[in-house]
């Protein structure tokens, strides 16, 4: 290669990050949130309602039992609902607090967070770790990563078993009779734990999640956000040069790096906002660290918004600009979208009707000048309990069924139904040929009822 040559690298393998534990207000909320989620997560398989899982997606049936509630792909709607909420309640929360949903409660994050102080418990904090890995190879180093990974499997295997417990009761799987299905989605799931908490986690923040990338759109200067105050903290001094009397021409901030070594995605927070930044407040609980032992006050590193920092905002006119345009919006449409779901869980009926024409027979003229309709009922029962449904017809004059018909269904079932209609030859003076509008109405004996309209066909 001559001199005037030089390889450029497009891609390069970043060191890996070693995060300093840290203990403060900010990380004590942090683990509180690790707690709630993961109680949520692995205790919910294991809670029962009746004789079942509380909460079971059945894909097999096409059921889905959450608690008291039976739900039907037909309530496709109500899923569409919760995802509405989660996304404005994701706005909202970014549009008032930045990424606070990232340094606490993201999966991402949770898993890191347990996977890191388990790499803590065999291997030591930052400085051990380090030294840990430069060091050769040997009885204590393999015992302590070899440790360390066992537990990492074993959790991953777990979080595997617990997500497939959603979907078939964890009782049964706990017992090893997997189906090749189950067996898959438990190790994939388990591997992608073990690889994303394990070794790619900043990685995945920085590169794959796409919200670190339209995050800004979601900011303004009223957004708070994980701020170092240079107005205070510059220009940076060691203990050194303090000794030596220099400390009145220097600012509070030390340099002493610890905000930096405990940070999970390995930014320094004194160069300003940066996309990399979970809001996870660690680098505020270390420098409040810092300035007690120093004997300054702390706030060094604290949540706080631009417009705050640039004119010296007091907290209570930082949160009187919290309701702002952006954050009502968010908010009003939240509201909007929880109550509708509200509402229409609690109207909803006890069972549900879909109606479907038999094309294989639109119409057809029968004995004595009947003109004959079939129909296919599809009859859900939405509770765990029997129900006996009625089935009944209107609209047009001298409408009646061929049949009487009565359905039996039995808790959470499903039936199709087909059910003749038939309009006598006295009732078509005046009808054009062609769909004439009609309804449907079928009654439980509970007193429940549930109308859906429909159209008869007269033959031209």
């Amino acid at each position: 290669m001559s001199d005037s040559e030089a390889v450029i690298r497009l891609y390069k393998s970043e060191d890996k990050i070693h995060p300093r534990a840290v203990d403060g207000f900010f990380a004590r909320w942090r683990w509180a949130c690790v707690a709630l989620t993961q109680l949520v997560f692995y205790g919910l398989p294991w809670l029962t309602w009746g004789d079942r899982p509380a909460v079971l997606f059945d894909l097999a049936s096409r059921r889905f039992y959450i608690f008291g509630l039976v739900l039907y792909p037909q309530d496709f709607v109500y899923l569409t609902a919760l995802l509405l909420i989660s996304a404005y309640s994701l706005f909202l929360f970014t549009a008032i607090a930045g990424r606070v949903w990232c340094g606490y409660a993201c999966p991402q994050t949770v898993y890191t967070e347990i996977f890191v102080r388990i790499e803590q418990w065999f291997e030591g904090d930052r400085h051990a770790r380090l030294r840990l890995d430069k060091a050769g190879w040997s009885v204590n180093k393999l015992w302590r990563k070899g440790g360390k990974h066992g537990v990492w499997i074993a959790l991953s295997l777990f979080t595997g078993l617990s997500f497939v417990g959603y979907f078939t009761p964890i009782r049964e799987l706990m017992s090893l009779s997997f189906s090749g299905w189950e067996a898959f989605w438990v190790l994939f799931y388990g591997f992608a734990t073990y690889g994303n908490a394990g070794f790619m986690r900043e990685q995945v923040c920085k590169y794959m999640c796409p919200y670190a990338r339209f995050q800004s759109a979601m900011f303004d200067r009223d957004t708070l956000i994980v701020s170092y105050d240079p107005a205070r903290g510059e220009p940076r001094g060691h203990n050194t040069q303090r000794k030596k009397g220099e400390a009145h021409a220097l600012g509070d901030c030390i340099d002493c790096k610890l905000c930096v070594q405990v940070c999970p995605t390995g930014i320094d927070i004194r160069e300003g906002l940066q996309y990399e930044c979970i809001s996870c407040a660690a680098c505020i609980d270390v420098c409040d660290g810092v300035m007690d032992k120093m004997g300054t006050s702390r706030g060094l590193i604290r949540y706080d918004t631009e417009n705050g920092m640039a004119r010296g905002f007091s907290r209570g006119q930082r949160l009187r600009r919290v309701l702002r345009p952006r954050v009502l919006v968010y908010g009003a449409l939240l509201l909007l979208v929880g109550g509708a779901l509200m509402w229409s869980l609690w109207s909803r009926h006890d069972f549900r009707v879909d109606v479907i024409r038999d094309r294989a027979t639109l119409a057809r003229q029968v004995e004595d000048g009947w003109v004959e309709n079939v129909y296919r009922l599809q009859l859900m029962n939405a509770t765990e309990r029997p129900q006996l449904l009625h089935v009944e017809a209107d609209g047009l004059p001298g409408l009646k069924l061929s049949q009487a018909t009565q359905v039996a269904l039995a808790p959470a079932e499903a039936r199709w139904v087909t059910v003749t209609l038939r309009l006598p030859p006295q009732s078509l003076s005046g009808l054009k040929p062609g769909a004439q509008p009609m309804r449907w109405r079928v009654s439980s004996d509970g007193g429940d009822t549930v109308t859906e309209k429909s159209t008869f066909i007269l033959p031209r």
